[in-house]
């Protein structure tokens, strides 16, 4: 019998809280048992940046220790897995068999479910779309106790509804996913520096012509026209750089940050010189090998790195807009971020594909997507705000697993199927996130 509900704490991984909620924690599956006073929702690993991932003041049912495989074919590379498994689980148990996800987000650390509930992305969107399309099949608990097994062929709409739907269509217990093959643990990485809007754009076209990962680190306080940036391009290699280099290299030693400082260090100051570290250290055009820890998850080394924006917190925007807005739409983006003097030194930008989502409320579609990171202070608010009015009449749609302070009106403008969704969502789950955006209520 699963314990009875107890209060606690919970934080998102941007938001510092502290959140109150009384929390479920089930050790197997046939434990769980959902609350009839209350609604709940289903809360992994907690790498959400903004409130899609919490519920405060009602119930979390925490799915982190739902981690067990549950079969493998290692001719097809189809895994079947209970949605607790961590994405940093199956990279280091399954590579060495010469298998890897298809599609991985900027961190590791996140559990199968809640990838597949944000529908989550990564640098290779051009290539082999978002999580989503890396999905076989799923499994579906409902509140009250329907089990339903769904996928792109068989009640695809329950599929649809579940991929990027934000958990909020029932407890997602188990998954199949379509591993890749692989030969060793290395990348082939093509580093180079650009100057320019224009250049990027030419840069990175050419990059996802001849590669299967593209993204560019750029300098968000050089505005448009100085704008200055590093493109990594990468594919899978075929070894290492010597013999004696291990085919699948151990997973880096992480390093904590030791403190929360009670102000951010992120300023404008630390921004300068980080960026004109970073550019000027990147090579001018060069191919080197490296670990794929390294290429996918830089940010993975340091344990609690979002400590360095201090007690606050931080607020992470990320935005996509269609192709024939996007040159407009960045500019003015980056143009209101010189002004404002407020920048963020992970500021990601990339490309997404013409591949259709495969969810409903899906963040990634065809157009090009940038993301910052800020603290989290009141000057910042109000910079959000005039963004998102830059966002919506470009067309665009903010990312909401990194969403904290975006509008309801922009969000059912960016998601025109939300009315569609409603028919699938499960009446005894809800969330900060749907309460913010009275979508779903």
């Amino acid at each position: 019998m699963q314990a009875e509900a107890s209060p606690g704490v919970v934080r998102s991984w941007g938001l510092p809280g502290p959140f109150e909620h009384r929390l479920l924690t089930p050790a197997s599956v046939r434990e769980i048992c959902f609350p009839a006073d209350d609604s709940w929702l289903a809360h992994g690993n907690g790498r959400s940046y903004g409130d899609v991932a919490l519920n405060e003041g009602h119930t979390l049912l925490r799915t982190r220790w739902l981690d067990r495989y549950v079969a493998f074919d290692q001719d097809e590379g189809l895994l079947d897995c209970e949605a607790g498994v961590l994405l940093s689980s199956i990279v280091e148990n399954f590579s060495p068999r010469g298998w890897f996800l298809p599609v991985v987000p900027g961190t590791r650390h996140v559990t199968v479910g809640g990838a597949i509930a944000n529908d989550v992305h990564g640098k290779n969107h051009h290539a082999m779309g978002s999580f989503g399309d890396q999905v076989a099949w799923l499994r579906l608990l409902r509140t009250d106790g329907t089990v339903i097994e769904c996928s792109p062929q068989h009640n695809a709409d329950w599929f649809a509804a579940s991929v990027g739907g934000l958990g909020l269509t029932g407890l997602i217990t188990h998954a199949r996913l379509r591993l890749r093959r692989i030969s060793t643990g290395w990348m082939r990485v093509s580093a180079r520096r650009f100057r320019g809007l224009d250049a990027f754009f030419d840069l990175n076209a050419q990059a996802e012509a001849r590669h299967e990962y593209a993204v560019s680190w750029i300098d968000c306080l050089s505005g448009a026209q100085g704008l200055r940036g590093v493109l990594l391009a990468g594919d899978h290699a075929d070894g290492g750089p010597d013999a004696r280099a291990p085919a699948f290299p151990a997973p880096p030693k992480r390093v904590s940050f030791p403190v929360t400082p009670p102000f951010s260090l992120v300023n404008p100051l630390s921004l300068r010189l980080f960026n004109s570290a970073y550019f000027h250290k990147a090579p001018r055009h060069a191919t080197f090998l490296q670990p794929s820890w390294d290429y996918f998850w830089p940010l993975d080394k340091i344990e609690h790195w979002n400590r360095i924006y201090g007690r606050r917190g931080l607020l992470q925007y990320q935005f996509v807009v269609p192709p024939l807005a996007a040159r407009e739409a960045v500019s003015e983006v980056l143009r209101m971020l010189q002004l404002e003097g407020a920048g963020s030194f992970l500021a990601v930008l990339k490309t997404f594909g013409e591949r259709p989502a495969p969810g409903m409320l899906s963040f990634a579609r065809p157009g090009l997507t940038l993301a910052l990171d800020f603290p989290n202070v009141p000057r910042v608010h109000a910079l959000f705000a005039r963004l998102d009015t830059c966002i919506a009449a470009a067309g665009g749609a903010l990312y909401a697993a990194k969403d904290a302070l975006g509008s309801s009106a922009l969000f059912h403008a960016a998601y025109p199927r939300w009315a569609e969704f409603q028919r699938y969502r499960d009446p005894g789950i809800s969330s900060s996130f749907a309460r913010r955006m009275e979508t779903f209520s």
